[in-house]
């Protein structure tokens, strides 16, 4: 079960152990008709950057429920997204 704490979740995987993540953004898109949370757990990889994950969900139901990115199209978008503020930060 999922629960949101303001900017932070958890996430309880299938060994049992709590996960805490962090929420990024959150976005909708006209396109897919579908609201996407991009967040991170703060782990970084071999090159020094923060791991980010993204899924989507439904941001009208009770829980935080997440699915998994089905098409490359939508992986496309949110990793176009990144790279925009990425490029704002670094500006």
């Amino acid at each position: 079960m999922n629960k949101e704490k303001g900017r932070m979740f958890t996430i309880t995987d299938k060994s049992g152990k709590t996960i805490e993540y962090e929420i990024l953004f959150t976005f909708d898109s006209d396109e897919t008709k579908k609201s996407y949370i991009v967040f991170t757990d703060n782990n970084k990889d071999e090159e020094g950057s923060i791991i980010t994950y993204a899924a989507t969900y439904d941001k009208n139901g009770e829980n935080l429920e997440l699915q998994d990115i089905k098409t490359d199209e939508e992986w496309t978008l949110i990793e176009s997204l990144l790279s925009q503020i990425e490029d704002k930060i670094n500006d």
